[in-house]
């Protein structure tokens, strides 16, 4: 624990468990129940072995299974009615565990227990259950990135005193405390946070025995309101009170950030009401116990608001309400000092004990308070900085008059903030005292002043003179006492200080010389030359030097090789090209997986899209299509092919022309019966016609159908209201034909055209494509007239069928459809080698030039290579399977022509010509010494969803893979906001490229470049002309438009409101941000808009000229198009924020009121008891198939059993009780049947006579009836699924349900698309995914509720998307990359939006909220910096190898174009390379050394790899690992010490503090997780020391590199504390201490006594070290035994690898380790992949196959895996 801080964190400890201790022995086993249908044991087997829906007879299991799954819900909507709270948390009041002390020895932090005997039992009881219910909640907390990358619009709170209570220390002096709560306060602004600070009128109450706390508390709420932009509420009385609860319902703030514990019990059941009440009002809550931060984001305890909470506070609500008076209405006594100031009696009795002091001795204590002030006043903070460090305490006696000053100065403040007339600059407010200073005055004075005459020194006379004044206004104010003259400051001997206590620090740690070890390496060199040259060598016979530790006994001693080089994962899969090989059943496998890609890729691809390359086919060219055109002559043959294709045509053409004679008058007949029929069966004859003529044929048939069927509508309606959807059709036909056959439209044509335009009422349309005046008066004509303005007509009612801008000029090189301007672009860099960054909107086609660029690579030879990287597994098989769906080549024996490269399955990596994998498992080839041949091999990588660059894990893979790349690359998003940068950086890497490659050129003349230039495959694919361009592709338009809608539940009614996007606007947001560029409106949308102006700003200037009929771009304008709209649309948003600017700020707050919809709020339990009814009610309004986003796994799985029950249940209703007597009464038949058929012997049939072979012909035809008969019973209804059995055949149903055959819930999956319902999440198996995303995508599955995991790339695209639940995870990212699955490209005119009571506030902020930028992050550890150095150390070809480190090391996106960045981090390489050296990892020249190989292979995991290999060297494992005597058997206990160990280093999950706040016995796991053995834990502070060590050397070399001027100014408030005009001071210039060591501190904190010495401490880096640096404590790779939050409690780590290992029951882990399945399933499976990728390491470097080590690790990577495997 933080020494600094022991005394208060130990008090304060004390404090919070005070009443807070049970011994719980059943608690959370009956709260955490799943709700998930799980087939019991003897159903697991036959129902998972299932073959599919194909089974005639489902039996009676499918019957139990949908019992037990109704029993249940049954059962959960019961027990959700009455929870009882006492049961739930299993209450053992009889074992309570004795209550703390709640007096502590802290002086001046005694902590006083309150508890009023006017509480009842029963509010005693209501705040236990309260105590139990945060226990409960907040343990179960997820550790995530607070502010993403993309909190623009996302509000939070901050609660004020929670923000106190985080820092405050007694060993920080009050400036200090400031800066450290605005260094807090700027990271999150820095980060692009918005937020506020609320600080309860109640609260304050708390303080009062705390005069110190209570002081700080009113100067920071002065300070942050004067002296910083941050909005701070002070009118709020309570967290209960109804202004806060409105304020919470207006603003709905993204979470609030809250202490779970406070200065005293009372405080922190405050805090616990507070945190209660704002789960209840479905706000979220972070704690402030464990936040973290890096460079860009903020990391802390976040608690999800979910039912139980809000049914706690309805419970208990009144009880709570209670209680919360009873905390604050306790008051102590005060006696009236002046007007309304008051002090307290108590706290002042207390300490005044003993003698007080006289007024003489008050007066002496005085003066020196006020010379005090006038050392702030005058002297610097950089001469303040140096102040002697001394420890010192206060008498007894004098004591309360410090105390008392404090209540003054708070009384004062208080005063002075509510009077107006009273001008104060506020600034220096931080800066009010200084304990530090104030204690050495007294020192001085006390006992240095009259020691000797050498000691007495002179003030000077500024500060004489400035102390004179200072002391004449004190006696001023002092009317009825004489406390005499200024001097001499002590006039009494009274002792203020308490000699015994009083010590100057000593620097026990001398800091050693700073220099470096020399590195002898090029690439050191050419790195870090500039930095270098400043920097000491140590010289060689240096102590350091020559003391490097040497591993070469740690070899001999156990026969192993450590420096032995390992083989890459990539070396040891399986390579599936070279089958002859293969067993046969090997042979089968790879069959049976190439197989179901290609059907698994059909269902991603429309089979016309299949391209087959063949190697024959090759014509060398890169472009043949293209150059093909651009001949000019053409050969015979060619003129002859041209001949054959043009009859070819000519016969297709008039078979089609039959074809639609035949279908002509049928099709006439449809549209007139039913015109949304007809058009739907029309618009799917025209997809299948290819011929021109053809189609405008069709068209015209159409258009000529559609006016008579509208002549007939307004013939049969009269004057009543039309249908104007009838005229749609006809303007859209007009617009098709106009827009696409213009060329084909003839005189006659235009007259039809015309004719309809006047039939419509249009003339002034008619006039303009006729060109003429026609007769506007003819009346008959005038009675089918639409009584709308034809701009608004198209606006309005065409809406979405309005034609987006499209080129009709086939392009050669894609077959099967014509690419707009923008993918030509893209196909045009891929034609050049260029890269290109492309960001474009879901669906719109981007990835197309992906599979081009395959194509092309496959065509141009065998050996080039394409590599697609994914950021996903999933996203990985999607990709493989559409390759297989699109390409098939012949290649050479030893090619294949797809690869998988993942961290849990591989093959064909380095023979393959297309490579998919993940970020992580390329860069492991990019970073291999001996894989640069085939690096060399890639003429193409696709970057997929590149946005990752900018995500919170494994961000920096991308930025290396992107600078190791040496060819051109594709990266793809839909979702970056700074393209521009991040292209501008990638271009700069370009040409670092250009000019390396050019410098290798032209020196190398290895024998190896000989080679490869005789080697002729591989001049193919070096041929390629090399490019280094990036080109930045942009494309803004969605394919379609997206509506949104806000629904809400009303009784039992569902209100769906349409959602303007104007609506999520705000003024204040307009002025600030401006309207966001991608908040589109659609044309209906953007009349909405005008209308609404009109509506309220009758004289708005321009409104005739913004009127749709008038405007510009739709005048008199028969085909208005998107882009038409979207001019109109932008005007109108101009307009808009013009009016802000013109003054009309109300006017538009009235408009957006206006536009907003009125959600109705409604339970949660209503919502989820009526999910199933508002899925139905989409059913209805045709918005299926839909993906309901959930974010909660379990909420995932049991909303699609609701669905799936709400059918089952309405099928009973449909059936009655009679069907289902009838279905087991033919079910009883049938099994008789079966059994008497099973009598007879087919082998028999010559034996048996006549009439029994009779009979038994006549038992098969019963047999069948009764089968058909059943099967028609058992027929599930087509009002009773959602399924559409159309879309899949039942062979293929059966095919694909035979996937889930073995699967543990594949029988429920099974039943569960039956209905037409799935559900997708992470923790289900792939095959399962894959099940329901194939389904979905054929269109048989409607209804699918997911989690985020189909938020990335996954292709299922949907007709409408609904958020379903509120989340931390529901972000502007994800709400973008979820919102895009809607709206089906050919399929979907609209995507619908739906938001199911999401609170509106959330709603608004989602779709006005930008996408993230792309930032840099810190980009080296020291296992990437070994990584490096390994390669270019050991790669066989050098120069290559050392233009990539060098390109990993220069091209930080951090460092672009920052100079002081990148200093840093060289100078970050430099110790890191010492470190290694030290460590025994490389040697002087730079070159790998000792366990080298095993720390790079799990650089995953820094600094546990390095802490690892420590405990190897020092023979820990060998000591451990003894097997049971006589064997090569380990025992269970060495096994579970070997577990422990490794989940001490590699199963690193930190629960919040809290959750040790109780004893508890769990069912069945252990939760938190043991201390490392004591062996094991002095090797790790032996580990941590050197890192701690080498790290501090780097911060002090560091420290001249910091912007000193900013060094002295508050981060937040900028208040300046730079040198001031100060002519020196004897006296303050003897109380500095000139030989202490402050090179790294702040100033801030150096007035609290920090020093460089302090820097040795992990835990003083962040609070010490110069903020201008950028670097934190994140950046030093120290692996902590144990983790303190900011309040000193330590926080236990999860013991979930060792609890599993130890039970095997993954509901365990859900139920008592507070992990979701979904995650612990993956944190599971990455310690197995730990485990085995240890032990295959060691294998490998160990000579002795039975050596004791590698055997253990072998053996427990056996047993967890199938422990592993037993759960799947």
């Amino acid at each position: 624990m933080p020494r600094s801080v022991m005394d208060f964190k130990k008090v304060v400890h004390n404090a919070a468990n005070e009443n807070a201790q049970y011994d719980d022995t059943d608690s959370e086993c009956s709260d955490s129940e799943k709700i998930g249908f799980i087939p019991a044991k003897e159903d697991k087997e036959s129902g998972c072995t299932s073959d599919s829906a194909g089974d005639d007879e489902p039996g009676d299991k499918t019957d139990a299974a949908v019992e037990r799954m109704l029993k249940e819900e049954k059962d959960r909507e019961k027990e959700a009615e009455d929870v009882d709270y006492s049961k739930v948390y299993g209450l053992v009041t009889a074992e309570e565990v004795t209550e703390q002390a709640s007096q502590t020895e802290g002086e001046e932090f005694r902590i006083l227990h309150h508890e009023c005997d006017s509480q009842s039992s029963g509010i005693r009881q209501c705040l236990k259950y309260l105590r139990l219910h945060m226990w409960s909640s907040l343990s179960r907390a997820q550790y995530v990135s607070l502010l993403k990358d993309f909190v623009e619009s996302e509000f939070f709170v901050i609660d004020g005193d929670s923000l106190l209570l985080m820092f405050l220390d007694e060993k920080t002096q009050y400036l200090n405390f400031f800066y450290q709560i605005e260094c807090f306060l700027q990271d999150f602004t820095e980060k692009g946070a918005k937020y506020v600070i609320a600080f309860f009128k109640d609260a304050e109450q708390m303080y009062f025995q705390y005069p110190h706390f209570l002081f700080l508390r009113t100067a920071l709420i002065e300070h942050l309101r004067h002296n910083t932009s941050i909005t701070v509420h002070t009118e709020f009385s309570s967290c209960l009170s109804s202004q806060w609860e409105l304020f919470l319902k207006k603003s709905y703030p993204y979470f609030i950030i809250v202490s779970d514990m406070g200065l005293s019990s009372l405080q922190t059941d405050y805090l616990s009401i507070l945190i209660a009440h704002s789960l209840s009002k479905k706000i979220n809550v972070v704690l402030t116990s464990g936040q973290e931060y890096d460079i860009l984001r903020v990391y802390g305890y976040h608690v999800q608001s979910v039912y139980r909470h809000r049914l706690f506070f309805v419970k208990y609500g009144q009880d709570l309400q209670c209680a919360y008076g009873n905390l604050v209405k306790y008051k102590e006594p005060f006696m009236c000092l002046y007007g309304h100031f008051k002090l307290s009696l108590k706290s002042l009795q207390e300490e005044g004990r003993s003698k007080p002091l006289s007024p003489e001795e008050a007066a002496d204590l005085c003066r020196m308070q006020c010379l005090a002030v006038t050392f702030l006043l005058r002297v610097p903070l950089s001469q303040r900085a140096q102040i002697r460090i001394m420890k010192s305490c206060w008498t007894k006696q004098v004591l309360p008059l410090i105390k008392m000053q404090q209540l003054c100065t708070h009384f004062a403040l208080t005063q002075l903030s509510s009077t107006n007339d009273w001008k104060l600059d506020l600034t220096y407010l931080p800066d009010l005292n200084d304990d530090s200073l104030l204690i050495n005055l007294a020192y001085y004075y006390e006992i240095e002043y009259n020691t000797e005459l050498k000691f007495k020194k002179e003030l000077g006379k500024e500060m004489e003179d400035e102390y004179r004044c200072l002391w004449e206004t004190v006696r001023k104010l002092a009317v009825k006492y004489c406390f005499g003259d200024a001097f001499p400051i002590r006039n009494t001997s009274q002792p203020f200080l308490d000699c015994k206590c009083t010590i100057f620090r000593e620097y026990d740690r001398e800091i050693p010389n700073i220099g470096l070890i020399s590195v002898k390496s090029d690439l050191v060199e050419d790195y870090a030359r500039d930095v270098l040259k400043d920097l000491p060598v140590l010289k060689s016979n240096d102590p350091a030097v020559t003391s490097l530790t040497k591993y070469k006994e740690f070899d001999e001693l156990r026969h192993w090789h450590s420096g032995r080089p390992l083989t890459e994962e990539y070396e040891r899969v399986q390579c599936t090209a070279d089958a002859k090989s293969k067993g046969p059943a090997e042979r089968r496998q790879i069959q049976k997986l190439q197989a179901f890609r290609h059907f698994y890729g059909s269902t991603l691809e429309d089979s016309t899209s299949k391209l087959i390359v063949h190697q024959e086919d090759v014509s060398g060219s890169t472009n043949a299509a293209v150059k093909k055109t651009q001949k000019k002559h053409k050969s015979k043959a060619e003129m002859i092919a041209e001949e054959n294709n043009r009859r070819l045509r000519a016969k297709e053409e008039k078979k089609e022309e039959e074809q639609w004679k035949a279908l002509c008058v049928q099709t006439e007949k449809e549209i007139k019966a039913d015109m949304t029929v007809g058009i739907n069966k029309l618009e799917k004859l025209l997809k299948t016609l290819k011929s021109k003529s053809v189609k405008f044929s069709v068209e015209m048939t159409g258009l000529s159908v559609c006016l008579d069927v509208w002549k007939e509508h307004c013939r049969t309606q009269g004057n009543k209201d039309k249908d104007l959807g009838k005229a749609v059709q006809v303007m859209r036909r007009i617009h098709i034909l106009l827009e696409k056959y213009q060329d084909m439209l003839e005189k006659q044509h235009l007259e039809k055209l015309t004719k309809c335009l006047r039939y419509l009422g249009f003339e002034n349309l008619a006039c303009s494509l006729s060109g003429k005046a026609g007769e506007s008066n003819d009346k008959k004509i005038s009675n089918y007239a639409i009584k709308v303005g034809p701009a608004r007509f198209q606006l309005q009612y065409m809406d979405y069928y309005l034609l987006r801008e499209e080129r009709y000029d086939p392009d050669p090189r894609v077959q099967h459809f014509i690419p707009d301007t923008w993918q030509r672009e893209l196909l045009d860099a891929v034609d050049n080698n260029e890269s290109a960054v492309i960001v474009a909107p879901t669906s719109s086609g981007k990835t197309y030039a992906s599979y081009y660029c395959m194509e092309k690579v496959l065509k141009a030879s065998n050996e080039g290579v394409v590599v697609y990287v994914a950021p996903t597994k999933a996203l990985v098989n999607q990709v493989v399977g559409t390759i297989y769906s699109r390409f098939t080549k012949k290649l050479p024996d030893g090619l294949v022509l797809c690869g998988v490269f993942t961290r849990d399955y591989c093959h064909d990596i380095v023979n393959s010509q297309i490579l998919v994998t993940v970020p992580q498992c390329l860069e492991i080839l990019m970073l291999s010494p001996h894989c640069q041949k085939w690096a060399k091999r890639i003429q193409y990588v696709i970057f997929d969803e590149v946005h990752c660059l900018g995500g919170e894990i494994g961000a920096e893979v991308w930025e290396h893979l992107l600078v190791t790349i040496r060819c051109p690359f594709l990266a793809l998003s839909a979702t970056v906001s700074n393209p521009e940068h991040l292209t501008e950086w990638l271009q700069s890497v370009k040409r670092y490229w250009q000019r390396a490659e050019n410098r290798m050129e032209g020196s190398s003349t290895n024998s190896e470049k000989n080679f490869t230039r005789k080697y002729k495959g591989k001049s193919k694919v070096q041929e390629q002309k090399q490019s280094y361009r990036v080109r930045l592709v942009l494309y803004e338009e969605r394919y379609n438009d997206l509506e949104k809608y806000v629904c809400s539940l009303k009784s039992r009614d569902f209100l769906i409101d349409h959602c303007h996007p104007c609506a999520a606007l705000t003024v204040n947001h307009i002025e600030n941000y401006g309207i966001p560029s991608d908040l589109s409106l659609s044309p209906r949308e953007s009349i909405q808009l005008y209308d609404t102006m009109v509506k309220v700003w009758r004289a708005w200037p321009r409104a005739q000229e913004l009127d749709p009929e008038a405007f510009v771009s739709f005048k008199n304008k028969v085909v208005i198009k998107k882009a038409d709209v979207r001019k109109y649309e932008q005007e109108l948003k101009k307009e808009l924020s013009k009016w802000i600017v013109l003054g009309q700020r109300q006017k538009v707050n009235r408009l957006l009121e206006h536009l907003k919809p009125k959600p109705v709020d409604c339970s949660e339990n209503e919502k989820w008891k009526h999910f199933a009814s508002f899925v139905n009610k989409l059913h209805e309004m045709d918005k299926l198939p839909a993906i309901f986003f959930i974010f909660n796994v379990d909420t995932v799985e049991s909303a699609a059993k609701n669905v799936f029950l709400y059918l089952l249940r309405k099928q009973s209703l449909i059936q009655g009780s009679n069907v289902e007597k009838e279905r087991n009464r033919l079910r009883a038949e049938l099994r008789k049947v079966n059994k008497m058929v099973r009598k007879f012997n087919p082998e028999d049939t010559k034996k048996v006579n006549p009439s029994k072979m009779e009979n038994t012909v006549v038992l098969l035809t019963r047999k069948t009836q009764l089968e058909k008969r059943l099967k028609g019973l058992t027929d599930i209804p087509s009002s009773c699924t959602y399924a559409d059995p159309k879309a899949v055949d039942d062979d293929t149903l059966r095919k694909i349900f035979h996937r889930l055959r073995f699967e543990r819930r594949g029988y429920l999956h099974q039943r569960l698309a039956l209905r037409g319902v799935g559900y997708h999440h992470a923790s289900m198996t792939s095959k399962e995914r894959q099940v329901v995303e194939m389904l979905f995508r054929m269109g048989y599955i409607k209804v699918v509720t997911a989690t985020s995991s189909l938020a990335l790339g996954i292709n299922m695209p949907c007709k409408s998307v609904v958020f379903a639940e509120d989340s931390v995870f529901l972000d502007a990212l994800n709400y973008r990359q979820m919102s895009g699955r809607a709206g089906r490209r050919g399929y979907d005119m609209i995507g619908n939006v739906f938001f199911y009571d999401i609170p509106m506030p959330k709603v608004e902020r989602l779709m006005k909220s930008n996408v993230p930028e792309l930032k840099g992050q810190f980009p080296l550890t020291i296992s990437l910096i070994l990584r490096l150095m390994l390669l270019a150390a050991k790669a066989d070809d050098k120069e290559d190898a050392k233009a990539k480190a060098l390109s990993v090391l220069k091209h930080s996106l951090m460092a672009f174009r920052k100079e002081r960045h990148a200093q840093i981090l060289k100078i970050y390489f430099m110790f890191s390379l010492q470190f290694l050296i030290k460590e025994g990892y490389l040697d002087q020249e730079g070159k790998p050394i000792g366990f080298a190989g095993l720390v790079t292979h799990l650089h995953y995991h820094e600094p546990s790899n390095f802490v690892l290999v420590s405990f190897l060297e020092k023979g820990l494992f060998h000591k451990l690992c003894q097997p049971i005597k006589g064997s090569t058997v380990f025992s269970e206990g060495v096994l579970e010490k070997l577990v422990l160990i490794l989940a001490n280093l590699f199963g690193r999950k930190y629960l919040p503090a809290c959750s040790v706040r109780y004893k508890h016995t769990f069912c069945q796991s252990k939760v938190f997780l043991e201390d490392l053995p004591e062996d094991f834990a002095e090797a790790v502070n032996e580990y941590n020391t050197k890192a701690e060590e080498n790290f501090a050397h780097f911060l002090l070399t560091t420290a001249k590199l910091a912007d000193m001027e900013q060094e002295y100014r508050l981060p937040l408030s900028k208040t300046d504390f730079t040198s001031k005009s100060w002519h020196g001071s004897e006296l303050a210039s003897y109380l500095m201490d000139t030989t202490k060591s402050v090179s790294a501190i702040s100033p801030f904190a150096c007035v609290s006594g920090m020093i460089d010495n302090d820097l040795f401490l992990g835990e003083n880096i962040n609070k010490a070290v110069l903020r201008s640096l950028g670097i934190n404590v994140t950046n030093c790779p120290l692996l902590y035994l144990n983790k303190y939050d900011n309040q000193g409690r330590r926080q236990p780590l999860n013991a979930y690898a060792l609890d599993f290992y130890k039970h095997g029951s993954l509901t365990a882990l859900t139920r008592d380790n507070w992990l979701n399945e979904g995650d612990a399933y993956y944190a599971l499976k990455e310690f197995v992949l730990i485990i085995k990728s240890i032990g295959t390491s060691l294998s490998e470097l160990c000579d002795d196959l039975n050596d004791n080590v590698l055997l253990a690790f072998q053996q427990l990577g056996k047993i967890y895996a199938e422990k592993l495997q037993s759960i799947i």
